[in-house]
Parts: structure tokens; C-alpha cells; sequence
């Protein structure tokens, strides 16, 4: 019998994803069930990284997305997923559906686009969830943060609180655009994680929203969910679920929570 090689014989999923992250990735290929390939197009464009045009029409790729989609053509993928929060909530609303409108335009017919923040309000609306408690990377700046809930907001979602993860005694006294610079793109800690998320997360949010793309948390869905008896949706999470229903693929993935059970 042939060993397994990751072909993807059931499903290609393309991830744009910033440019120095590794989360992504790892946690895809963590969470995929087999016959599931995962390939990255990294992005270093600004948030959002598909710019509204100037009367706010549509949206405009930046260059490093026209050329993954051109790539991902190329490979075939079924799915592609603009694999970035920050876009999403900086965009703000009706920024998705432009970014989906432009991604189409330029991948195959065949191929199904779509945005994490989009991902994310499918993936709470799947679960009934409609007060999740928003938790955001520690380089997330004020104003990030306040796009995030304001986006969520304006999907009908209420917020009863926002919590930017606090990062070990190590990162002290460094801002939070200063915190990637530093290397804690490769370095999170996902035990402080856990904790702050039991500490903090407040008795009437009705789920936990881990939003980031970038932030390491999948390890920590199912302890979280026991531990607080709600839903957890992560960024990477959500989007993995949305790609593969739109692929067609109906799959009980154990081990990530309950959006992935099914």
C-alpha cells in the first residue's frame, strides 16, 4: 500500500496569509481531514489588503492577491480564502462580499472565494451564537480592536466584551506593534491563553470568538469549550469549516470543537 502523501485528493484549499506568519498553515494542516491539501499565497499588502475603490463600488486586489489567484488557478484549488481578520474589520461592512466580488473575477469559475470575516459570522450564526465574547491577538492595536466590534456589530452581533490576550512577563513593556517585530509571531504561548480566556470571558457572551488568523489557539477549543460550557469559533477554525462545505466535503472532525463535529 502507498504511504500517504497529502495529495489532495478530495479537496485543495488555497489560504492567502500574512507574509511572516506560520499559524496559519499549522493549524490547518492540523485541523484537515485527509485528502485535504492546504497551500498558501503569502500576502504583505496593508489592511485591507483588497482596498475599497474611491465612490466604495467594489474592492481592488492588492498585488500579491491578483498573483496568488493566479497561482491558485493554476493548482486547481477548490476553495480560496482571503485568510485575514484584520482585513475584515477594517474593511468593514460590505467589504467582504467586494473582496469575494473581486477574488471571483480573477480565479476559475470552479473555485469558491471567501474572506475569514465572512467565515467567522457563518460559523457563529451555524452554532445560534449571537453575544461571543471577542478575544484578539496581543499586536492588535486599540483601533483594530474597535473595528472588530463595530464589523461585528454591524452583522447584528453583540459583543459583551473585547480582550486583547496579554503575553508573558517576557513581552513587558513592549506595545502591541511592536510585539511582532519582536518575534511573538513564533512564540505564543497557548497555557495564558486558556486562562485569560476562562478569567475574562463574561457570564452573559453566549460563545467565545478567537479572531486572528495569527494567533496560535486551535490546541485549546476543546478545553475551552468544557471549561465554560459555550461555543468556541477561532479564525482558522471557522474558515476550515466554511471551505470545506463550500467544497462540497461533510466531515466530523474530532478534537477542534463543536463547529467541527458537526
Amino acid at each position: 500500500m502507498n504511504a500517504v502523501d497529502n495529495w489532495g485528493d478530495r479537496a485543495r484549499i488555497g489560504l492567502f496569509v500574512v507574509g511572516r506568519e506560520v499559524v496559519p498553515e499549522a493549524e490547518w494542516w492540523a485541523m484537515r481531514p485527509a485528502g485535504v491539501s492546504v497551500h498558501a499565497a503569502r500576502v504583505t499588502a496593508a489592511s485591507p489588503w483588497a482596498p475599497w475603490t474611491a465612490d466604495r463600488s467594489g474592492a481592488t486586489l492588492a498585488p500579491d492577491l491578483a498573483r496568488g489567484c493566479r497561482d491558485f488557478a493554476a493548482i486547481a484549488v477548490d476553495v480560496a480564502v482571503l485568510a485575514h481578520s484584520s482585513s475584515s474589520f477594517i474593511g468593514g461592512p460590505g467589504w467582504d462580499e467586494a473582496a469575494v466580488a473581486a477574488l471571483s473575477a480573477e480565479l476559475p469559475g470552479t473555485t469558491t472565494a471567501t474572506t475569514n470575516g465572512l467565515d467567522m459570522r457563518m460559523a457563529l450564526a451555524a452554532l445560534g451564537a449571537k453575544r461571543p465574547f471577542l478575544v484578539m491577538p496581543a499586536w492588535m492595536s486599540d483601533g483594530v480592536i474597535a473595528s472588530a466590534v463595530a464589523y461585528l456589530a454591524a452583522a447584528g452581533l453583540g459583543v459583551p466584551a473585547a480582550w486583547r490576550y496579554r503575553p508573558l512577563e517576557k513581552w513587558t513593556g513592549i506595545a502591541p506593534d511592536g510585539l511582532y517585530p519582536a518575534g511573538m509571531a513564533t512564540d505564543q504561548d497557548t497555557g495564558s491563553l486558556f486562562d485569560q480566556v476562562v478569567r475574562e470571558c463574561p457570564p452573559d457572551a453566549d460563545s467565545i470568538l478567537l479572531a486572528g488568523t495569527g494567533l496560535r489557539c486551535v490546541a485549546v477549543i476543546e478545553v475551552l469549550e468544557k471549561a465554560l460550557g459555550r461555543p468556541v469559533v477561532t479564525a482558522n477554525q471557522a474558515s476550515l469549516w466554511r471551505a470545506l462545505k463550500a467544497a462540497g466535503l461533510e466531515a466530523s472532525i474530532q478534537g477542534y470543537g463543536a463547529l467541527l463535529r458537526g
